[in-house]
């Protein structure tokens, strides 16, 4: 099946490998993700406006330590979505708290080790200013 012209023109969609499609269905749609379409081995889940794609490799290796990668997932209520993550037992990288960069949030593994950082904005801190070190070598 093809692609939905939306689909087709974002700009950009993260694409996560699962090995088992299934299940990554589960955990994705119980934490309030929608799925649009199933293809046989390929998914397209959306949080509200933008989408996720699932793409299922049965010999994907097993992470083994902390995720490679994770999305952050902008929420109105933070706190709610880590009830729901607590009651499902998930695995947990990053415990809920309010960060420096001016977001309260917390990141959760999916089933092959992929972090979703879900976040709300902390009122009065949306404008959060970030010092980067210069860039050696440039003139």
């Amino acid at each position: 099946m093809r692609g939905s012209s939306g689909e087709l023109a974002e700009q950009l969609i993260v694409e996560i490998s699962v090995r088992d499609l299934d299940r990554s269905l589960e955990f994705y749609t119980a934490l309030g993700f929608v799925l649009d379409r199933r293809d046989g081995g390929f998914a397209v889940l959306r949080w509200r406006d933008r989408r996720l794609f699932l793409d299922q490799v049965p010999d994907l290796r097993p992470l083994d330590g902390p995720a490679r990668a994770n999305v952050r997932i902008i929420t109105t209520d933070v706190d709610q979505v880590w009830a729901l993550a607590q009651s499902l037992g998930l695995p947990v990288e990053q415990s809920i708290g309010d960060r420096y960069y001016g977001l309260r949030d917390f990141t959760v593994l999916d089933p092959d080790g992929f972090g979703l950082r879900f976040a709300t904005i902390i009122a009065g801190r949306s404008e959060t200013r970030v010092e980067h070190p210069p860039v050696q070598g440039r003139g």
